[in-house]
């Protein structure tokens, strides 16, 4: 006998329908899988064998083949076990598989008939909205997540015999729906006020800039100035994730191991800071045979922290350019090639020597010429020039530690300010999410005409200090941005001149 379910595999961030085809039929004892399972698969013929046997079924005595289609995909992972038991109690005539049509099935099984938890639930969700299917059918550990996805039933079992009760008809399970608003009430984000930052008024001025506009940031200075307490203050003044962009940062962590454990809505910005001993693949992502996102990929719509720049292997800091170029990384492997979104605003820190203190007021450095040169080239020109704003991080006096003055406006009120600069590039764009860090050149031409003022000190700023085309266009995105946050629609001298001491530090920097 045939029996035929509808499962769904993950590649990426993407869920892709696999059809699960079990024939059983008379004769020698056999089970066979085709279709090309990877090894993970290829063991769920034992998993299957036992679950069905330890919850009370029968396991067919002749020959029984597993086909799981298309053909020409490989198919990785545990969530096929479920679909492959039904399909064996379907075909085995212990199973009314009419029912199974309608639904999408994933889920690993353990010996005893357990369902456990798999990873990309929020993606097979979409999936079977796609596929016009009326739900989908998971473990109980991942419905939280899949039930944020609205005009699909999310039917949560708890083990074989659970799931074969559902579609046999004689167990009614009210489908899962996810209460985003209570998620969103219940949800705890500990906001770093950037109030708590002593001084360094100018260095908050850019990480407000570069909110507003979604900018690259480099800030340089000696150890212990506040460098890191500042990276981690940033999400605090970005604008709350809207849904759209919960549910796209979601899929990413779904099907990210161990990342998201628990969680069925990422609902603020991500924050993400690996240690300088990170891979390349960790960075950016991929794997020999299942691919995962990196950290560039689960900091989108967020913040990727690099502390110690210098310190990073420098194949691992030369990847960074496509993503920031393009907003995702294209991963190609000799199993698969895919594609991972990947926008985020960049916050890297380093030290201004070896030893930190060449610019310190009063530790003297010890590093000669050649240290601080070599310090220095481990960092390319070519993604220097990809951060939009370059800021000094100087040490601080004693009087500003012990400062009663208050430190500059809360979080709360940069986020406000933050909020109006971004609406009105969004209203620029007719309601589409393009923030001035990623104006396309025809955009630039059209938001970011200059006066003649404003046109000859850029021009004067080019000439004396070699920029680049690149480095000319991020500073007229930065003084975009500047304009935004006083709501002018004009890019005035002043907003040149601003943004022309964000792009200074390179040169000072990087000659010994």
């Amino acid at each position: 006998m045939l029996a035929r379910i509808q499962s769904s595999a993950v590649i990426g961030i993407q869920a892709f329908a696999v059809a699960v085809e079990v024939d059983a039929r008379p004769g020698m004892f056999r089970i066979r899988m085709v279709g090309l399972p990877d090894a993970a698969v290829k063991e769920s013929e034992e998993r299957v064998h036992s679950a069905i046997r330890n919850s009370g079924f029968r396991f067919p005595s002749g020959n029984t083949i597993v086909n799981l289609a298309p053909a020409d995909m490989r198919k990785q992972g545990g969530a096929l076990d479920l679909p492959i038991g039904l399909g064996v109690l379907a075909a085995s005539g212990q199973l009314n598989g009419e029912r199974m049509t309608e639904y999408l099935v994933a889920g690993e099984l353990a010996l005893d008939g357990t369902v456990r938890a798999v990873t990309g639930a929020l993606p097979m969700a979409i999936t079977a909205r796609e596929m016009g299917l009326r739900g989908i059918v998971l473990p109980a550990q991942n419905v939280e997540e899949a039930g944020v996805v609205e005009g699909v039933d999310v039917i949560p079992v708890a083990d074989l015999h659970h799931a074969h009760a559902f579609f046999e008809g004689s167990c009614d399970i009210a489908p899962h729906r996810t209460d985003v608003s209570r998620i969103a009430r219940e949800a705890h984000n500990i906001v770093r006020d950037l109030r708590d930052v002593k001084g360094q008024a100018h260095v908050k001025r850019a990480l407000t800039v570069a909110a507003a506009g979604a900018h690259n940031v480099l800030m340089i200075g000696p150890p212990g100035t506040g460098k890191t307490m500042l990276a981690s203050r940033l999400p605090g003044i970005l604008p709350e994730l809207t849904f759209e962009e919960a549910l796209e940062t979601t899929r990413i962590y779904s099907v990210a191991p161990n990342v998201n454990a628990g969680k069925s809505l990422v609902l603020h910005r991500p924050f993400r800071s690996p240690h300088h001993t990170s891979t390349t693949v960790a960075i950016t992502g991929g794997g020999a045979n299942l691919p995962v996102p990196g950290e560039v990929s689960l900091a989108h719509n967020g913040v990727l922290f690099l502390d110690e720049l210098p310190e990073f292997n420098r194949a691992a800091l030369e990847v960074l350019r496509q993503p920031l170029e393009e907003g995702q990384v294209h991963i190609r492997r000799a199993n698969y090639s895919i594609a991972f979104p990947s926008r985020f605003m960049l916050v890297v820190a380093m030290n201004p020597c070896p030893c930190g203190c060449r610019t310190h007021p009063q530790k003297p450095c010890r590093c000669s010429a050649g240290d601080i040169q070599r310090y220095m080239a481990r960092v390319s020109g070519p993604l220097l020039d990809r951060i939009d704003i370059h800021v000094d991080v100087p040490a601080l006096r004693f009087e500003e530690l012990h400062s009663d003055n208050g430190d500059g406006p809360s979080s709360d009120e940069v986020r406000a300010q933050v909020q109006e600069a971004r609406d009105r590039q969004r209203a620029r764009a007719k309601g589409r999410h393009v923030w001035n860090a990623y104006l396309e050149t025809a955009q630039m031409r059209k938001y970011c005409a200059l006066d003649s003022d404003a046109r000859d000190m850029l021009e004067m700023a080019v000439v004396k200090m070699g920029f680049s085309a690149r480095a000319h266009d991020k500073v007229l995105r930065v003084a975009r941005t500047l304009a935004d946050l006083e709501g002018l629609e004009h890019i005035a001298a002043t907003h040149v001149s601003e943004a022309i001491q964000y792009r200074s530090l390179d040169k000072e920097y990087m000659v010994a």
